[in-house]
């Protein structure tokens, strides 16, 4: 493969353009011009070669597949067309908006600010011909932002710095040198460039991808060679998680092999992940993806005899915000996720709520993993409480510490929880993994060493000396349910034993090399004191000469 076909050397260039183009604008807002004019471009290119792929068109000699579909679509049936087109899409674009018409006015000189405002508005009214994509596509590109002053002080700047923007999209061809397609890869890694320049922004969208492979490798050991693997995050940010698990499948990457399931209560974040999955060639009939807030509506579900029962899922990952607020109004209570932990968990750190959630979700024969920080190992009160009935219900698999550090929007430590509801043992593994890493200028970073170790450690479920500890229920029980990590897991370093004679020997051999270099300062000082009263006698003897 060549260099300039990599789809790491096509982000470095894409990304030294956007930070070109991008002006006043912060990277975290830049990134919604950028990565939905991308998502753009891979619909508008999806939809072509749909209709070549189906013979759809009828194409003459010499004429372009987008100067076929403009001559048909332009048709009486145009309704009905694009209808069909959205029928087996999802959504349709128009002729006069094809990401190659565009292309073309911009190049031309010819595109008008009004322009980009109608491509959204005319997707967004296609988006409503398939009921059953509407969920998927509508309101996708809500923010991108075309009024915005910091664009351009107007309508023509404004629509300048856009036709930039496209101009560098279509830079480049997104596939490498045997075909395949790498806007999904090329995608993925603007997603983490941006989140690196986010600050604690990127909290709310990434989690990088070192952590998503644990946590994917983890649910993924048990899954079947075949047949379909459902996968949910409740707080789903922007679908990297999802993703690296279908990565870490077998089979994975096969048509219906995964259906995806997801909830994020950030807007723009829900319409990222939305994105990020199209792009990685997810058929939108194999995702369910929703932008409410997991703790307070309850999805998914569904009602069995007037009753409403949990939709359970093979695997739920989560990378969940760390102690957030919530609601936990007495109400709660009711509420079946919560009601057989008997507390909830408290108004201002909403981890134990994320857990219970999951656990409500995940299947008898599944697994979740999720990341929380280590106050949820051992703080008390309600906590505590909910902590023991987890592991009184052998819910609680292992407890794996990661190291400081490795998260763009925080620098604590935070750790793995890993859960089953079928268990054949009563026992929990400890795992430190928290000084295993490569230390990186802005952050800390896990090696793919790192990762294949906790994993084996995890597998193996032996103890291994200041890393990994199988601790029973009665050890666990002794410590009063509090799983704090260094409880299990020793990783104190012992000094060597002191040897005495040679520490005595080593500090007489000391004091005599003193005693030595003592008596060569004072002998050279008493020499100093000797030449100085020469050289006095001398200057005296001159003087009185002179005069």
């Amino acid at each position: 493969m060549s260099e300039q076909q990599t789809a790491q050397s096509i982000t470095s260039q894409l990304w030294s353009m956007a930070n070109d183009l991008r002006g006043n604008l912060d990277a975290s807002e830049f990134r919604n011009y950028i990565l939905g004019f991308m998502f753009y471009r891979y619909l508008s290119e999806h939809q072509e070669e749909y209709l070549v792929n189906e013979n759809i068109l009828d194409l003459k000699e010499g004429e372009t597949v987008n100067d076929a579909y403009r001559r048909e679509a332009d048709g009486e049936d145009r309704a009905e067309y694009l209808e069909d087109i959205a029928r087996n899409l999802g959504y349709a674009i128009e002729p006069e908006f094809t990401w190659k018409t565009i292309v073309g006015k911009v190049n031309s000189g010819e595109i008008k600010p009004s322009d980009y405002q109608d491509m959204f508005d005319e997707f967004n009214k296609n988006a409503q011909l398939n009921q059953s994509a509407r969920e998927d596509f509508s309101e996708i590109f809500a923010d991108v932002n075309l009024g915005n002053s910091r664009l351009g002080n107007s309508t023509a700047a404004r629509a300048k710095s856009l036709g930039a923007v496209v101009e560098s999209v279509d830079t480049f061809e997104y596939q490498d040198d045997q075909g395949h397609d790498i806007l999904g890869d090329v995608y993925e890694y603007l997603i983490a460039e941006f989140a690196g320049n986010s600050g604690k922004k990127a909290g709310e969208f990434y989690t990088p991808h070192q952590v998503s492979k644990i946590l994917a490798k983890l649910v993924a050991l048990d899954a079947k060679q075949d047949g379909q693997f459902t996968v949910y995050d409740p707080a789903m940010g922007s679908g990297s998680l999802l993703l690296t698990v279908q990565d870490q499948l077998p089979n994975g990457k096969e048509k219906g092999r995964v259906a995806f399931e997801g909830q994020e209560l950030n807007t723009t974040t829900y319409n990222l992940a939305r994105m990020n999955l199209m792009m990685h060639g997810i058929d939108y009939q194999n995702m369910d993806l929703r932008n409410a807030d997991t703790l307070e509506d309850d999805w998914p579900s569904r009602e069995e005899n007037g009753v409403m029962a949990p939709v359970t899922f093979d695997a739920v990952v989560a990378n969940p915000p760390y102690s957030a607020k919530w609601d936990n109004n007495d109400n709660k209570m009711k509420d079946p996720r919560f009601k057989d932990f008997g507390k909830l968990a408290p108004k201002t750190k909403a981890d134990y709520a994320f857990v219970l959630h999951g656990l409500y979700h995940l299947d008898r024969e599944g697994t979740m993993a999720i990341v929380l920080p280590h106050g949820v190992l051992f703080r008390g009160a309600a906590e505590g409480m909910i902590r023991q009935a987890i592991i009184e219900k052998n819910y609680l698999d292992a407890v794996i510490g990661l190291p400081a550090g490795i998260f763009f929007s925080t620098g604590i430590p935070t750790v793995v929880l890993v859960f089953k509801k079928n268990r054949q043992n009563k026992n929990i593994l400890f795992i430190d993994a928290s000084n295993d890493f490569e230390k990186g200028k802005k952050q800390n970073v896990l090696r793919d060493s790192d990762v294949d170790n906790i994993i084996d450690t995890y597998t193996k479920r032996e103890d291994v000396e200041k890393y990994a500890h199988v601790a029973q229920i009665d050890e666990i029980e002794e410590n009063d349910f509090n799983l704090n990590i260094p409880r299990y897991v020793d990783t104190f370093e012992e000094e060597e034993p002191v040897d005495a004679e040679a520490l005595l020997s080593d500090m007489q051999s000391i004091d005599s090399e003193i005693a030595e270099l003592t008596k060569q300062i004072n002998d050279q000082m008493q020499d100093l004191v000797a030449t100085d009263e020469e050289s006095q006698k001398t200057l005296h003897i001159l003087k009185q000469v002179l005069k």
